[in-house]
């Protein structure tokens, strides 16, 4: 699936013309928000454990080679293998070379972006070989052909009757009679197919939500145990994550454990937290015989030291997307790519290119809800600004939007021009409302006023107020 990060506007028109994508994304944001406020205030000491979150992570990018070698050492040293892929198609042929000396035919899978992002379930496909999606919300879409929609929710776009067409479409060997009206129905129909699929694999992959240094430890959260099934039933279990994954101590994970579900899902812990270290040992009553941990570059470390390095911070949570109001209308797939929302409008530019995701970064109103939510503090808007800057310098933008940059600059710099300029419109604009306060056409901003109205000025310029104040 090739990103489609550069027909962003079109996406969006798409998206917000889908009545089911639109009925679908109703009570996402809303429900999310409402189950973080409950989780954060019933935790006092939850702004803290985001400073000491923030400080791990700055602590670990400030040192990523010396806690990267000290993980190496410990996986190595439990008898684990770890395998380093500077870009995504090094990645794939390390996971497929994997697979084939352990003869594998079928692969499940837990949860994972990063195999999103390498596009790993196309290659293992092309390669003879059956990657299965465990995680219900990854399992519908990769049977729908499509890519998560959310980070933590990747189904969040489907509606209970789009499940069940799907459902029976793919699950043809079932009985064509069986009610799948309601969710646990639901639930149990992927739980027939896919409890199969755990005891045929040959392989099983799963992401990271953490690599702790001291102990060569791979740590995964999940809400539906899929990920324990994965990693222990097959002979062959493989970690794919990324380098920014790292942090010191186990200690430094609780922390960070301790901020990430309540900022995710409203939960104090995530059901299931999974820690493996290395392939089974001796009295060990299951897990792999062979342990992986293919680490991923993919540009990551060309973001160290530049304004971009504190989205390096992110542990995946999606709270900046459940707060978003772009991302709450339109949806994830509107953004092309692996990564949508507020931190997809970062990244997607840093991995891909700015001039493959010119669009995203503008995919912003700038009300900072994204960065208010973040358990990382990532500066999202700030950053959002610098991808904007570099399209600007890059002539990326259209020549229309460029000269009127220019044209607004010329005014800002000059007072009284602006003063006197917006002192024209303001009234102008007013009374094209009719005392209505809403305009339904504005000349020039035909983009806005296609899908809302736009409020009409009312009362005094804040220049006007300022003066009076002033006296």
């Amino acid at each position: 699936m090739e990103a489609s990060a550069a027909t962003f506007p079109a996406n969006v028109i798409k998206a917000l013309a889908d009545s089911q994508l639109q009925y679908a994304m109703t009570e996402t944001g809303p429900r999310f928000q409402t189950k973080r406020s409950v989780a954060r205030d019933a935790l006092p000491e939850f702004d803290a454990l985001r400073d000491q979150s923030r400080d791990i992570k700055n602590h670990v990018l400030d040192h990523l080679d010396i806690y990267l070698e000290r993980y190496e050492a410990k996986v190595q040293a439990s008898g684990g293998h770890v395998h380093w892929a500077a870009t995504a198609e090094e990645a794939r042929a390390q996971i497929l070379e994997i697979c084939r000396k352990a003869n594998a035919r079928v692969v499940t899978k837990g949860k994972s972006m990063i195999s999103e992002e390498i596009d790993l379930n196309h290659h293992l496909e092309a390669n003879g070989i059956q990657p299965v999606e465990t995680d219900l919300g990854e399992y519908l879409i990769q049977i729908r052909n499509e890519r998560p929609s959310h980070i933590i929710a990747p189904a969040v776009h489907l509606t209970r009757d789009q499940v069940e067409a799907d459902f029976r479409k793919a699950h043809t060997h079932l009985d064509p009679n069986r009610d799948l009206t309601e969710i646990p129905a639901l639930v149990e129909e992927a739980r027939t197919v896919l409890r199969q699929k755990y005891f045929e694999a040959d392989a099983g992959v799963t992401g990271a939500n953490f690599l702790i240094a001291e102990t060569g430890t791979s740590i995964i959260v999940t809400n539906e145990g899929n990920g324990d099934l994965t990693q222990t039933l097959p002979k062959v279990h493989i970690v794919i994550a990324s380098i920014e994954k790292i942090v010191p101590t186990l200690e430094d994970a609780a922390t960070i454990l301790r901020v990430l579900a309540r900022s995710a899902t409203g939960q104090d812990f995530s059901n299931y937290t999974t820690l493996s270290t290395g392939p089974r040992r001796d009295g060990d009553p299951d897990g792999p015989e062979e342990y992986h941990v293919v680490i991923l570059d993919n540009g990551r470390s060309n973001v160290l030291g530049t304004e971009f390095q504190d989205m390096l911070r992110c542990i995946r949570c999606g709270a900046c997307l459940n707060h978003c109001p772009v991302y709450n209308a339109v949806g994830g797939h509107a953004y092309g790519w692996v990564y949508p929302g507020p931190i997809g409008s970062v990244v997607t530019p840093a991995l891909v290119g700015i001039e493959n995701a010119k669009h995203l970064p503008n995919a912003s109103t700038f009300c900072g809800r994204c960065e208010e939510v973040c358990p990382m503090r990532i500066p999202l808007p700030k950053m959002l600004r610098h991808w904007r800057e570099k399209e600007f310098e890059r002539h990326l933008q259209p020549a229309s939007i460029r000269w009127g940059l220019r044209f607004w600059a010329f005014a800002a710099k000059r007072p009284k021009l602006y003063q006197f300029g917006t002192r024209i419109a303001a009234r102008v604009l007013a009374n094209m409302g009719h005392g209505k306060g809403r305009l339904r056409n504005v000349p020039l901003a035909s983009g806005w006023t296609k899908y809302r109205d736009f409020p009409a000025p009312q009362g005094k310029t804040f220049q006007q107020m300022w003066k009076e104040r002033a006296k």
